[in-house]
């Protein structure tokens, strides 16, 4: 079972890397979250699905500790999103003990399915937005 889960990690992540996130990174309306990287130090945005609640912004990774924007959120909390088209500063928090198939519940549809479909170590990240 292990292997067919690095597996789908790997096709996934290659995917998502090369040509889902290229051209969502490009669309007006699709919400991304800026990391810092831990090791280039340069800025990394990720389009991700979630949704503002007041001063929080929430989203679920699909692969945990494993990706990439997660391991730079875990090197330096500070991070932006970009909702409806304006940059908001905030602070990550990843948060292990929060039941991330519950909080899909309350996000977009689409990209929850989406989520729990390919996903293998759920984890929730709440933002907790300055502006």
């Amino acid at each position: 079972m292990a292997g067919f889960r690095d597996l789908r990690f790997r096709a996934v992540t290659a995917l998502q890397r090369h040509v889902v996130n290229p051209l969502a990174r490009r669309s007006p309306g699709q919400i991304l979250l800026e990391t810092t990287g831990r090791t280039s130090g340069l800025p990394r945005r990720t389009p991700v699905g979630g949704r503002r609640t007041g001063q929080e912004f929430w989203l679920v990774s699909e692969f945990g500790e494993k990706s990439q924007y997660i391991r730079n959120i875990l090197a330096d909390p500070r991070v932006r999103v970009r909702i409806a088209g304006r940059w908001h500063d905030g602070i990550a928090h990843p948060l292990p003990q929060d039941d991330a198939r519950a909080r899909l519940r309350t996000l977009p549809r689409y990209n929850s399915a989406v989520v729990r479909t390919v996903g293998t170590e759920l984890l929730t990240v709440r933002v907790d937005l300055a502006d």
